[in-house]
């Protein structure tokens, strides 16, 4: 079965957020599955810089007011297709946002130039590669299954995975033409939108299948509460809504192999820890105190990752003796904040704006809890990295979050299933309170680090179930 997946990010060529880990990850675990998996991105700087020996494989006479090109590459592990138009994509920084802080202008026209050679592509522009199945990702594809729906020829079947329903892709109705849709496009049924087009309506609506990346956020976007605008519209898809967890490459995410962190260690060598834990103190600037919890933050920081909940209860976290790490980047109130804390608490408060993949590896492997008090989150990837590391993961109960970590309840601690801490709405100080309570019985801690090290947070799983989403789908489709 071939596969075309389509998406802004790919790690390790460009990544803002766990998008790119995503689109990185699973075609390699699809491989097991028989399922053949090649990407479309855009040509960004940082793509092409890793894509040295990619040779062409189509060009494209005009693309929104320019030629385009694409090529083929091959990099770790991954076969992508790079589509290279210098006018859409050659700029610097963020691939969403210009440097005033804004998205770029011509952002509809960007993502829906992938999304037109996506559809090409799918529809056979590439002889030597025919998709059986397009996938499309995020509100930056979400035209491609809009645009083969609507384009009345063979296509192949198609799938949609939201990974974050706050980004909708709004633009104006008047670019309704210039992007490849037609005037029936323009319906509450179609991608109209409270009187914009929405590009991740546009692939909510029309696309075969819907996927998000976990049961309970499957759930919880069918609510007025939490669907966005959108919770009617999947409610009436419910029966292609697919809710399947995301993981993470757990040879990259390998305690017992990383080349990044300062000791490598597994769950015999769980002593060998404490070396991880003393260089992140030396790194944030904090006490060396091997007895006390040091809690670790590694994300964006953002009012949707509730930080600023954080922020509010800093002195009481703090007065319960904890140390805390911080590592993210995001609103400037937010990271204005900790780096106060950081100058308010010397040695037990240290602070790092901005984004370290190395350092994010180091920490997960010295910090002894992570905190993710996200108000909703629909899968999260930080807390399966945290679990393969055996930083105990301290979430709030919303999302992906709930389905991936066993709250360290007294069933859960009689049954010995535990690996982390969950809490509700409000609950942060009294789950920190809990988490402590637990750091000072190191026999109870022990056993859950281990729980978690142990737990299964790769791609095997969640590839299954991908790749029998794609098989029903091509079956019911003829194929």
């Amino acid at each position: 079965m071939k596969v075309l997946a389509v998406a802004s990010e790919v790690f390790p060529l460009v990544k803002t957020g766990g998008l790119a880990d995503v689109v990185g990850a699973l075609p390699l675990a699809l491989a097991a599955e028989g399922v053949q998996t090649v990407t479309l991105v855009p040509g960004y700087p940082s793509v092409l810089a890793g894509l040295p020996t990619a040779t062409q494989v189509h060009t494209i006479a005009d693309l929104f007011g320019a030629p385009a090109r694409l090529l083929r590459g091959q990099t770790a592990g991954l076969d992508l297709l790079v589509l290279v138009a210098p006018h859409l994509f050659e700029r610097p920084g963020n691939p969403y946002v210009g440097p005033d802080g804004l998205g770029w202008p011509d952002n509809a026209q960007r993502f829906g130039g992938l999304a037109r050679i996506a559809a090409a592509v799918a529809t056979g522009s590439l002889p030597a590669f025919v998709p059986d199945i397009l996938h499309a990702h995020d509100w930056q594809a979400g035209l491609a299954p809009a645009l083969l729906h609507y384009g009345g020829t063979r296509r192949p079947g198609t799938v949609m995975t939201v990974h974050n329903l706050a980004f909708q892709g709004l633009f104006p109705p008047d670019l309704l033409a210039p992007l490849g849709l037609p005037p029936t496009a323009w319906t509450i049924d179609g991608v109209e939108f409270h009187g914009s087009i929405s590009t991740l309506k546009a692939g909510l609506a029309l696309a075969d299948r819907i996927t998000t990346v976990s049961p309970t956020y499957a759930a919880e976007i069918r609510t007025p509460e939490s669907g966005m605008g959108f919770d009617g519209l999947l409610r009436a898809r419910s029966g292609v809504l697919h809710g399947i967890l995301n993981g993470i490459d757990d040879l990259v995410w390998n305690p017992a192999a990383d080349p990044l962190i300062a000791a490598r260690f597994d769950t015999r060598r769980m002593a060998r820890r404490s070396i991880n834990k003393q260089a992140m103190q030396d790194r944030f600037g904090l006490t060396r105190a091997p007895g006390t919890l040091l809690l670790g933050v590694i994300s964006r920081l953002t009012w949707q990752k509730g930080f600023h909940q954080v922020l509010d209860l800093l002195g009481p976290i703090l007065d319960l003796g904890v140390q805390l790490a911080v590592l993210g980047t995001g609103e400037a109130p937010i990271e204005a904040g900790f780096a106060a804390a950081a100058t308010a608490y010397p040695g037990q408060v240290g602070c790092v704006i901005g984004y370290d993949e190395a350092l994010a590896h180091q920490m997960q492997a010295g910090i002894d809890a992570l905190l993710v008090p996200s108000r909703f989150e629909p899968c999260g990837l930080t807390q399966l990295c945290a679990l393969r590391y055996g930083a105990l993961p301290v979430v709030a109960r919303v999302g992906g979050l709930a389905d991936t970590v066993i709250d360290a309840n007294e069933a859960a601690l009689a049954a010995g299933i535990g690996t982390g801490i969950q809490f509700s709405p409000g609950m942060l100080l009294p789950a920190i309170e809990r988490t402590v309570e637990l750091w000072h019985q190191p026999e109870i801690w022990v056993r859950l680090r281990r729980n978690a090290m142990r737990a299964d947070v790769s791609w095997r799983r969640p590839a299954a179930r991908y790749a029998s989403l794609y098989r029903h789908l091509l079956a019911e489709r003829g194929g």
